[in-house]
């Protein structure tokens, strides 16, 4: 249950990223106040995921869940770059996260 906490939590924190462009340095209500509930929802998802999992592997896989998540929605929201070599990086951080959760008994 623990990595399926994290897993949303991964998926708040990309909310809350992405969030970030669309308010516009806060200058936009709503987008605003989605970031703030999606902030506040990844944080209490990633609390209790650790209350059962090491805070090192829970962190690594939280953020690279956001890493992941807010660098692939760039390129297709925000029109930013899809090189061959950030999507090659960007797979590095999913073998990672990967590798977290096989050798943590996920």
């Amino acid at each position: 249950m623990s990595w399926y906490l994290l897993l949303l939590a991964g998926l708040f924190e990309i909310g809350w990223a992405i969030g970030l462009e669309y308010s516009e340095g806060f200058s936009k209500p709503v987008p605003t106040l989605a970031t703030g509930i999606a902030i506040v929802a990844s944080m209490v998802l990633l609390a209790r995921a650790v209350e059962d999992l090491p805070i090192g592997t829970a962190y690594a896989v939280w953020t690279g869940i956001g890493a992941v998540g807010t660098a692939s929605l760039g390129v297709v929201l925000f029109d930013e770059p899809a090189s061959l070599l950030r999507v090659a990086f960007i797979g590095l951080i999913v073998v990672g996260i990967t590798g977290l959760h096989v050798v943590s008994g996920g």
